[in-house]
């Protein structure tokens, strides 16, 4: 190490200090430094002279500060890839040609003994043992739970559970607004079938979400893709242009933490989706299934809560942060509730009676919110995980987005790469990935793949996207 400058402010110093032995390898990324406390007792400083020592940290960016929790190392941004490219297009209505390719994914995926292609996390990063507590706690008390129906609008302890969580969306829902579903996806489903028929143009983000392409064409409906940028959004001049001219009846958005891309629209940005589709009377879908999983310390704010004509219909699941064997979602909206309502009614009848009932509870008692806290810092620091190894190993050309929450990654391969060649390679060595043109309806991003982070991060993954950078 460097003879320190006696010069320099002593906070600098102490800063200097904790700098060289991150450089050198004493913390790794993710580790957490010593408290201000500990380390104004180790450098015999004030409390005040450490703060000043980790805020230079932090503007260098060798440190971050987690709410409630402390100061880690993060990961260098010099040392990640470039974030993806934007490329701004005009699209036009298509019908939606995912399916096939779509159904070779999932039916791989299970097989493999690596599997980054399926976002979901792995059990042991779920609240398996909570969950099966109270489903013996209920089955106790009301055995009944597992042999009736739960008809819609679904349970009234979980929409009023539901209802005040949408307090931290920026929202004020009623349970009387709120409908129970079978999942997102059933959510989403109805949602279309609510505002749209078969023929009708449906606006999508590009990429998106393939399951919301695969519901398009279910529904006999074509899609016009909005470019999306990795930051800010579909582009809004794109999407009006696309309104007026191909009679767009409704569009479909990820306002946070966005599959695929991650990120998190700002409020200015949700907003001026909200206005735009407001002054064209176009519904928005408002898919937020993976809102809670936002890295920041304050849940952001959904689309719904700029609404003020009642187009925007709010979806949200428990899939992916408590149980995607529980299948609950809801859909929120006050002007078609009454429409999804008898749309649920004769498309599966019910939802679980014993799933809403350990989901209730779950919400209740408060664990939902612990164990919340648990999986943000858990997918925060195993999606870096993954960045890194994929910086590490992946060609020079590869770009990498920058999550803000969830648990995917969004990464553009060099030019003239076949994502759906090298998922295929990829299954014969026992791993599977997403390949990019399933997030679009038109078959796009050929050179892009999608990572699931949700893993527990091991020596295993790590050999696993080395080997996919030498199958690159």
């Amino acid at each position: 190490m460097k003879t320190m400058n006696p010069s320099l402010p002593l906070y600098l110093k102490v800063a200097r200090s904790l700098e060289g032995q991150i450089q050198q390898g004493a913390f790794a990324v993710g580790d957490q430094v010593p408290s201000v406390r500990q380390l104004a007792l180790l450098h015999r400083v004030s409390i005040s002279t450490v703060l000043q020592a980790y805020f230079w940290l932090e503007n260098k960016g060798w440190i971050e500060a987690k709410a409630k929790s402390g100061f880690y190392v993060r990961t260098p941004v010099q040392s990640l890839k470039p974030e993806p490219a934007y490329r701004s297009v005009e699209s036009r209505p298509t019908a939606v040609t995912v399916g096939e390719l779509m159904l070779e994914v999932i039916q791989a995926g299970p097989a493999a003994k690596i599997s980054f292609s399926a976002a979901s996390p792995s059990p042991d990063r779920l609240p398996m043992h909570k969950l099966n507590s109270i489903i013996r706690r209920i089955s106790r008390q009301d055995p009944s739970h597992s042999v009736r129906y739960s008809f819609p609008p679904g349970s009234l302890a979980l929409r009023k559970q539901i209802a005040k969580r949408s307090l931290t969306f920026g929202c004020g829902f009623l349970p009387e607004e709120i409908t129970i579903t079978c999942g997102a996806m059933e959510a989403l489903n109805l949602c279309l079938r609510t505002i749209g028929k078969p023929g009708d143009v449906i606006a999508t983000e590009s990429p998106t979400y393939f399951s919301i392409l695969q519901a398009i064409e279910s529904l006999g409906m074509k899609a016009v893709e909005i470019p999306t940028h990795y930051r800010t959004g579909m582009d809004l001049d794109v999407l009006e242009h696309a309104i007026t001219k191909h009679s767009v009846r409704g569009c479909i958005a990820i306002t946070n933490c966005h599959n695929p891309l991650g990120f998190i629209l700002s409020d200015e940005r949700k907003k001026a989706l909200v206005d735009l589709l407001a002054r064209h009377d176009v519904p928005l879908i408002e898919d937020d299934v993976y809102g809670d999983l936002a890295f920041a310390p304050v849940r952001p704010r959904i689309a719904k809560s700029f609404d003020r004509k009642g187009l925007v219909l709010a979806c949200g699941s428990f899939s992916k942060t408590v149980s995607p064997g529980l299948r609950i979602g809801w859909v929120q909206s006050e002007r078609y509730h009454t429409k999804i309502e008898e749309l649920k009614l004769i498309t599966s009848i019910a939802s679980p009676s014993m799933s809403e009932a350990v989901m209730a509870m779950f919400l209740e008692s408060g664990g939902y919110d612990r164990s919340l806290r648990q999986m943000r810092a858990m997918f925060e620091q195993q999606v870096r995980s993954v960045s890194q190894a994929v910086s590490k190993y992946f060609p020079e050309g590869t770009r990498v987005s920058r999550p803000e929450g969830g648990y995917v990654l969004w990464i553009e391969l060099p030019r003239g790469t076949d994502s759906v060649a090298l998922f295929r390679a990829a299954i014969k060595e026992g791993i599977s990935i997403s390949p990019g043109p399933i997030f679009s309806a038109s078959g796009k991003f050929r050179n892009c793949i999608r990572l699931n982070c949700g893993m527990k991060w091991s020596d295993e993954l790590d050999r696993a996207i080395l080997k996919l950078g030498r199958l690159i």
